[in-house]
């Protein structure tokens, strides 16, 4: 189970979180295979980490980190629908953040 950010619980569906992951990555240099891999790699660590609820915020924070590796651009674009991007400027602190780690 997912343990949403109002409190809901939802089912774990993998194939939402690849349906996310491939909508991030659209028209995006990344292929089908890094994409499935990375889904692979998240619920890995998802199921060894946690026993039976997971909060949505450490799936969210997992694509995100195999995002920034695999392709910028889509974890830009990931993290603009997950932190609720309102504004331009919060696009600028993202991207200036990925400048000081690279």
């Amino acid at each position: 189970m997912v343990i949403k950010r109002d409190g809901r619980r939802e089912e774990f569906s993998k194939e939402k979180l690849l349906s996310g992951i491939r909508k991030a990555c659209q028209k995006r240099p990344v292929s089908p295979k890094a994409i499935e891999d990375l889904v692979e790699k998240i619920v890995g660590e998802i199921t060894d980490k946690y026993d039976r609820e997971v909060p949505c915020m450490a799936l969210g924070e997992s694509v995100m980190e195999g995002l920034r590796d695999i392709d910028e651009v889509s974890y830009v674009r990931f993290a603009s629908v997950y932190r609720r991007f309102q504004e331009a400027t919060d696009f600028v602190q993202v991207v200036k953040k990925l400048e000081e780690q690279t």
